[in-house]
C-alpha cells in the first residue's frame, strides 16, 4: 500500500494507514461475498478505490458537514471519513444491502464520524432535514452530469461545494451548462489526474442561490429526462 500511495505522493499519517490495511481486508472478505466493486485484487482496491477516493483532499480541505451521494458500497465517503475524522459525513444509498455494509465497515473501523441515509435522491432532495443542510456534497462515478445535478444541488448550502469524480469527458461537462442555470450552480475549477493510466476529474460546482421548490423533481424524472 505505502508504494501506491508514494506513487501518487500521498501521506497517510500511522493511523490512518493502519485503518486502510484493515479496511482493505475486511473490504476484500465482504466484496467476495456481496458484490460491491468489480475490482477484487488488493493492489486494484488500493489505486482505484482508496486513493482516487482521498485524491479530493490535494486540492481542497474537507472539515465540513459532508453528504456522499449513491455511495453504493462506500466510497469515496469511507476513505475521505478515516482521513478527515473531523468532518461528520451521511453517506446515502437507495440500496439498504449496500449500506449495511456500510455501517458495518464503519463500525469495525471505529469510524464515529459516519451515519448512512437510506433513500431516493429525489425525495432526499425534498426532505427539509437535508436539504441546503451540507457544505460539501461529493459523488463518485455515479449518474449523468445534468441528472447528478439535479440530485445533488438542491442538498447544498447556499455558496458551498459540490465535487463531482467523473472521467475526463469535455461533452459531458458541457451537456451540464443549462442544468447548472436552472438550478442555480456554476463550475468554479477542474482538476485533472491521471491515475491508473485512466485520465480523470473532480469537477467543483458552487450553489449560487436557493434552489427552487420544483427541483429535484418527481422519482425517475431527472434520470429519463435530464435538463438539458
Amino acid at each position: 500500500m505505502q508504494k501506491l500511495l508514494d506513487k501518487y505522493s500521498i501521506e497517510l499519517s500511522p493511523e490512518e494507514l493502519v485503518k486502510f490495511e484493515k479496511f482493505l481486508e475486511i473490504f476484500m472478505e465482504t466484496n467476495s461475498q456481496i458484490n460491491l466493486s468489480a475490482i477484487r485484487d488488493a493492489e486494484g482496491i488500493i489505486e482505484k478505490h482508496f486513493i482516487d477516493s482521498i485524491m479530493l483532499a490535494v486540492f481542497m480541505d474537507i472539515e465540513w458537514k459532508v453528504a456522499d451521494m449513491w455511495t453504493g458500497g462506500w466510497f469515496p465517503g469511507i476513505p475521505l471519513a478515516i482521513t478527515h475524522p473531523d468532518a461528520d459525513f451521511t453517506l446515502i444509498d437507495s440500496v439498504g444491502k449496500k449500506l449495511k455494509c456500510v455501517d458495518d465497515f464503519a463500525t469495525q473501523l471505529e469510524l464515529d464520524n459516519v451515519e448512512t441515509l437510506n433513500g431516493r435522491a429525489e425525495e432526499i432532495g425534498k426532505d427539509l432535514e437535508h436539504r441546503e443542510q451540507y457544505d460539501l456534497v461529493v459523488s463518485r462515478a455515479t449518474a449523468y452530469f445534468p441528472t447528478l445535478l439535479e440530485y445533488v444541488v438542491p442538498l447544498l448550502k447556499v455558496g458551498w461545494i459540490f465535487a463531482a469524480y467523473k472521467l475526463d469527458d469535455k461533452e459531458e461537462l458541457k451537456s451540464a451548462k443549462k442544468a447548472l442555470s436552472r438550478l442555480w450552480a456554476k463550475i468554479l475549477k477542474v482538476k485533472n489526474y491521471r491515475l491508473a493510466d485512466q485520465e480523470r476529474t473532480i469537477v467543483f460546482i458552487e450553489k449560487i442561490t436557493k434552489t427552487h421548490l420544483k427541483y429535484p423533481r418527481k422519482v425517475w424524472i431527472p434520470l429519463k429526462e435530464p435538463i438539458k
